[in-house]
């Protein structure tokens, strides 16, 4: 490829609309253009690069006996009512109405349609399991969409979609499409975490993420480097601290005037945070589906989870509680709040940290005051006792091995393991080995393809642009021609040089675009090129190629037979 022959535009300056690494570098080196809002153009640079992600993704999905289609990105409004997801799905959908008025989606995921193709192809147990994939355009109508291609409305996705006979089938394909995940993004160059996580809208009964690691990440992450365990905060596990110690001090109120938080009331009374107990008033549904007044407590440093939260029995649907309610249940307002001396029958939901704590402070359901010295079984009922709070660093791994660490991550793919929502859904079935007509158990893999782009970049980036891993870069080597049109020679060593390299199977460009050292080198520093070489007059005359990787400090003579075995290394 030569650059003479290419469409390369890149920018100086920082477009003022990025906000974040990625859409900022991709912008500047011309790998897209933004069309509209969320909607962005793929430069033939951008391309190449997308297309290198999506063949390592299409070789690994084949390799593990994933089968490739293609189904529309239109798809009728019926097969999406009949899962009820026409009106589920809410405002992310796209709804559009063709001449007919007949009404359809520009899809987001394909589960509707993959089910619908299966259950009119596929008849028999004998022809599971299978494994549907397809890599195509997809679109979510994103209230606010930002980040460049990160949190675009259309994107490229691989979403695969496997069939089977009955649960332990369905396992080994999960676990199947676990691993050739995580091949594909060891391929690919990236540091990534596989973390358990919430099933979500998408359901089923097991869930992980693939996260690139990365602080500009959405998604906080906790996992223990002493072991593989991992999972999405909104999911990680936090541990009971251990017995309770006895009870030391005796109950007493104190005043805080104006102290409404943890931490002001901490300070005011010369403990540390950890000592006191924060209470979140919310109202669930009793045993009968009526209102319920509950307290949640959570040490004062850590924060309510609020999906452990909505997964104890009636706080599904859960929310806060009014002043009013404050005021009717406990006398109170909010930042006094506490488990006793409550005007009504409460519901109290106590963290594991929280159950295993002595001679905490908390609100005194009077405005200006705080109780101190509470001891469960003393002064309070023993509690509910639950995990519904957040882990911090420090806390104790889940499995036992080490202790937390957090990180931020992009969320980049996701499997489930959907169970029989959909076929059930839509009367999907096959005849079992006894003859009987059984809905198949499902599983769901997606990858967001133009995602993985720019969380690279996000990962691996410097001062003058971007830092490809190998696997995704837009060519492997680029070689910079000094002078080439005033120097036949330079020229022609310079060709000599990318045919070789190319011959070799080396991905090789040609700058013969002509331009000043300095603006050419700082088109391929920012465009990533892992590798540079640079053909010169002087240096012909010295018989060698000025080498540089694009992580290094500086740049190396190298003879020829030196310079190719560099490259093949």
């Amino acid at each position: 490829m030569r650059l003479s022959h290419f469409h390369l535009r890149t920018e100086k300056e920082t477009p003022a609309d990025a906000e974040i690494v990625s859409h900022k570098l991709m912008l500047k080196a011309g790998m897209i253009r933004k069309l509209a809002a969320g909607l962005y153009t793929w430069s033939p640079l951008g391309l190449r690069v997308l297309r290198k992600v999506e063949n390592v993704v299409r070789e690994e999905m084949n390799r593990a006996g994933a089968i490739e289609m293609a189904m529309p990105s239109i798809q009728p409004k019926e097969l999406w009512e009949e899962t009820g997801r026409w009106a589920k799905f809410g405002p992310q959908l796209l709804k559009i109405r063709d001449r007919k008025e007949q009404e359809y989606c520009f899809t987001p995921t394909a589960e509707e349609a993959v089910t619908d193709f299966f259950r009119q192809e596929v008849a028999s147990y004998k022809q599971l399991p299978l494994n549907f994939y397809q890599i195509t355009t997809k679109f979510r109508d994103e209230i606010r969409p930002r980040f460049g291609v990160m949190r675009a409305r259309e994107f490229v996705m691989k979403d695969a979609y496997s069939f089977h006979i009955d649960d332990d089938s369905l396992h080994a394909e999960y676990r199947k499409m676990y691993d050739a995940y995580s091949r594909i993004f060891t391929r690919l160059g990236l540091e990534f975490r596989a973390v358990a996580a919430d099933t979500g809208a998408i359901g089923g009964s097991a869930s992980h993420e693939f996260h690139v690691l990365a602080n500009s990440g959405e998604d906080a992450l906790a996992f223990s480097e002493q072991s593989d365990y991992a999972a999405n905060v909104e999911l990680a596990e936090a541990v009971a601290p251990g017995p309770r110690p006895a009870a030391t001090e005796p109950l007493r109120d104190v005043e805080t005037p104006t102290q409404k938080t943890c931490e002001d009331v901490a300070a005011l009374l010369g403990i540390p945070l950890q000592r006191t107990v924060k209470s979140v008033a919310v109202i669930g549904a009793d045993a009968d589906g009526q209102p319920q007044f509950v307290l949640a407590l959570v040490r004062g440093d850590h924060a309510v989870n609020e999906i452990k939260l909505a997964k104890l029995p009636g706080l599904a649907d859960y929310r806060l509680a009014t002043e009013a309610e404050l005021q009717d249940y406990l006398g109170s307002e909010s930042g006094f709040l506490g488990p006793l001396r409550a005007k009504k029958p409460i519901r109290v939901v106590a963290d594991r940290t929280v159950a295993a704590m002595a001679d905490f402070v908390v609100g005194a359901n009077r405005p200006g005051f705080h109780i101190a010295g509470v001891n469960w079984g003393r002064d309070l009922p023993e509690p509910e006792v639950a995990d519904i709070r957040n882990v911090v660093e420090g806390d104790a791994s889940p499995d036992g091995h080490g202790t937390l660490r957090l990180a931020r991550g992009i969320e980049v793919g996701h499997v489930f393991a959907l169970g029989r929502k959909y076929s059930e859904a839509m009367q999907c079935t096959v005849l079992d080995a006894s003859g009987k007509a059984v809905h198949p158990a499902m599983g769901c893999y997606g990858i967001g393809v133009s995602r993985i782009v720019a969380a690279a970049i996000e990962q691996n980036h410097d001062d003058a642009g971007i830092l490809w891993p190998p696997a995704m870069a837009p060519w492997q080597v680029a070689i910079c021609v000094i002078n080439p049109k005033n120097d036949p020679a330079v020229a022609a060593a310079a060709e000599s040089l990318h045919a070789e390299l190319n011959a070799a199977g080396i991905d090789t460009v040609l700058d013969d675009r002509g331009l000043r050292p300095g603006a050419m080198f700082a088109d391929i520093e920012l465009i990533g090129i892992p590798h540079r070489v640079v053909v010169s007059g002087r240096g012909l005359e010295a018989g060698t190629f000025e080498y540089r990787a694009r992580t290094a400090q500086e740049a190396e003579q190298l003879d020829r037979e030196t310079l190719l075995a560099r490259l093949r290394g």
